[in-house]
């Protein structure tokens, strides 16, 4: 299939849709149309083979999505914390997922210390995640590699929002609470990441900041 019927397809199979949805559910658009609420704020991969509506089985207007090369939680990147900023303090999202999955291109090269250019720059943050861990990685396989760097990635992108002011404003004031999984390619499948780092201990950071 040609790029042009690729898109051609897609704009089909839009129209489609969107006739099968109206038809199942007149109201469906137009109370779209007025607004969201969306509980969900997923974090997750720019990859195109996880697709959070699809995967979490949900509609258009249940998830608040951000997504990057490898989901990564950069503290610098003015666009992930807009998202946050705007998803924490305006919607009012009650929870927060941070999504790695297998098979990550992002995770394989940085393990494989590949030359991407502009790209050398944002995986700098796995990077160093490989040199902390060289030498659990080292007693590795390679697909095992691939799926502990991608969750050591989850768990240090939950840590950086937990950082996060607005964040931690939220947890303490209504409890919001932050998620880390991981997508199996090969299962369809979420699996949750344990993260050490508990909303008491959040609590005490945001007090501190306040203090400061």
């Amino acid at each position: 299939m040609s790029s042009t019927d690729a898109y051609k397809s897609a704009l089909e199979s839009n129209h489609k849709w969107a006739h099968e949805v109206a038809e199942k559910d007149p109201e469906f658009f137009p109370t779209c149309s007025k607004g969201q609420a969306p509980e969900i704020l997923w974090l997750g991969c720019a990859d195109s083979r996880v697709p959070e509506t699809t995967i979490l089985g949900v509609k258009p207007g249940q998830v608040f999505t951000h997504r990057n090369i490898a989901n990564i939680i950069c503290p610098s990147d003015i666009s992930m914390l807009s998202i946050v900023e705007f998803a924490v303090f305006h919607i009012k999202v009650k929870h927060i997922v941070l999504c790695g999955h297998t098979s990550c291109g992002g995770v394989a090269a940085s393990l494989a210390n590949s030359k991407l250019d502009i790209l050398d720059v944002w995986l700098q943050p796995l990077r160093l995640l490989r040199e902390k861990y060289s030498d659990e990685l080292a007693a590795m396989d390679e697909a095992e590699r691939g799926t502990f760097l991608a969750k050591e990635n989850v768990r240090a992108g939950v840590e950086h929002l937990k950082r996060i002011p607005t964040v931690i404003n939220a947890i303490r004031e209504r409890g919001l609470e932050l998620h880390g999984v991981i997508y199996n390619l090969g299962t369809g499948k979420l699996e949750e990441v344990t993260c050490d780092e508990d909303e008491a201990f959040c609590v005490k950071r945001v007090a501190a900041f306040e203090r400061s």
